[in-house]
């Protein structure tokens, strides 16, 4: 009889290996919220361009089977992934864009999900968070970008593409996208 000092260690690292690793979601889809009004100055809704962006975006995305949804707090995200949340009977999960620790927090949110993910965030958190679940580093997204659309295939050797949708917004400056 083997002693159980020999035993368990064996059998530890066999469930460790049977493991399956760290769920992680099969497509990540990154969008900046659509166009925002100027009204009310504190948490504005979207404008018309923007409304029509929203529903264009559930148009681009209704092949994908979207199975959950991230926003901010704010009423612009809500009503960016409101059209796609309502085709898809989906309840968006609300992350709050608070401080330095935003960037983490939406990865986190995101890490722990599986399936297809849609993230509508910021034009200065966008591109952070593709770049957090293992994406290139690129520039943050311009004020007048709300067009850009980036899908992350995360894993060991995440795979990345961007793509516009809705109406073309205006030409980017220099130094963002």
């Amino acid at each position: 009889m083997k002693p159980l000092s020999v035993l368990l260690p064996a059998c530890l690292l066999t469930f460790a290996l049977a493991a399956p690793a760290a769920a992680l979601p099969d497509l990540v889809v990154l969008v900046r919220h659509a166009e925002r009004a100027a009204e009310p100055a504190g948490d504005p809704g979207l404008t018309l361009a923007g409304e029509q962006r929203a529903e264009a975006l559930a148009q681009a995305l209704a092949g994908l089977r979207v199975n959950a949804i991230l926003t901010t707090q704010f009423r612009r995200t809500r009503d960016t992934a409101a059209p796609l949340a309502k085709a898809a009977r989906l309840q968006p999960q609300v992350v709050d864009a608070k401080g330095a620790a935003h960037v983490q927090t939406v990865t986190d949110a995101v890490r722990a999900q599986t399936g297809v993910v849609l993230v509508v965030g910021h034009s200065n958190t966008v591109t952070a968070v593709l770049h957090a679940l293992g994406g290139p580093k690129l520039a943050d997204l311009c004020e007048t970008s709300f067009h850009n659309a980036f899908v992350l295939q995360p894993g060991v050797e995440p795979r990345w593409a961007r793509f516009s949708y809705g109406e073309p917004s205006a030409a980017a400056a220099a130094g963002c996208l």
